[in-house]
């Protein structure tokens, strides 16, 4: 047979048809497409806001304890001392509440700033340096007059711890701002240091009585001055007048105590001797810095009392030591 007359066979191959996959896929594309989006603007809004207002969003959303937390990593230094060279940039919460904490514009605070701030204080000054530096006819001078150079003296004292610690806040430029959240006034009781809120600017968490590290270091500054001194010491806790309450009670008097209580421990971390330290008082709202505004930030705060000491009896018991 010819290739001509050779028949031509053509095949045809019919494909199977595709059977329906299901739209499962298109879930999951929707999903990586969802997820690929919000990782996006996660990283845009990671560029857009400060460190300070991404600690304020992760604080909101963080559950806060309101019991006092006496063993592990919980306590007032967080399981760090407080020589850490770590970046301590605090996290402050949300404004809403008793103890409002608003996002702070503090960094972090070098523990040199701190301890470099003043020149090596003076000595103690006490009715008995007074009778040593007194003329010698002061056998003769009557125990009124005795009074009033010892009270004049403590006058001093106190004048110059006032101007040691202002000193120190402005010699320390982390410290600066906060400079308005520390008041010192004298009082008719003693030299009195206050450690208020400011408006974005706390000194505890809301509803605790952990205190942020710039806070402990306005009381380790504080702590220097008051080592030096002769006289008793007296804290205070005070809040604001917003309600507070947990389910278990704890409210604003606990919290006040507590906060009291908390300064306590750092000033004696600090050096200060246990037996200085005469009382610890929580006031909740019933002693407001603002009574015109019983809410506000400054009425929470810490005070630190440096109560003037009895004159005639220290004088009298100076006076027998020396001779007099």
């Amino acid at each position: 047979m010819t290739d001509a007359a050779r028949p031509i066979i053509i095949k045809k191959v019919k494909k199977g048809a595709h059977g329906h996959h299901g739209g499962a896929w298109k879930v999951a594309y929707a999903d990586f497409v969802t997820a690929m989006m919000a990782f996006f603007l996660l990283l845009w809004l990671l560029n857009a806001v400060t460190d300070e207002q991404l600690e304020g969003i992760s604080n909101y959303f963080a559950p806060i304890s309101t019991t006092a937390t006496t063993s592990g990593a919980g306590g007032l230094l967080g399981g760090e001392t407080v020589r850490s060279d770590r970046d301590y940039p605090d996290p402050m919460g949300p404004s809403s509440g008793a103890d409002t904490v608003q996002p702070a514009r503090q960094g972090d605070y070098d523990e040199t700033e701190v301890e470099g701030d003043a020149e090596t204080p003076p000595e103690h000054d006490d009715a008995r340096a007074v009778i040593e530096h007194a003329p010698t006819d002061l056998a003769e001078l009557a125990p009124e007059d005795l009074d009033d150079m010892v009270r004049e003296r403590e006058e001093q004292q106190f004048e110059q711890a006032k101007q040691r610690i202002l000193e120190a806040i402005e010699a320390a430029p982390r410290l600066k701002p906060l400079a308005d959240s520390l008041l010192i006034d004298n009082t008719p009781e003693g030299l009195r240091i206050q450690i208020v809120d400011q408006e974005g600017l706390a000194m505890f968490p809301r509803g605790s009585a952990d205190m942020y590290l710039h806070t402990r270091k306005l009381i380790e500054l504080i702590a220097k001055v008051i080592v030096e001194m002769p006289q008793p010491v007296a804290i205070t806790g005070h809040t604001d007048a917003t309600p507070y309450a947990t389910d278990s009670g704890y409210g604003n008097w606990e919290l006040s105590v507590d906060r009291a209580n908390a300064a306590r421990r750092a000033l004696l971390q600090y050096g200060v001797p246990p037996d200085r330290v005469s009382r610890v008082v929580g006031r909740a709202a019933t002693d407001p810095l603002l009574p015109e505004a019983p809410e506000a930030p400054g009425n929470r705060r810490l005070s630190v009392l440096m109560l003037r000491n009895a004159v005639t009896p220290l004088n009298t018991a100076a006076a027998a030591s020396a001779g007099l």
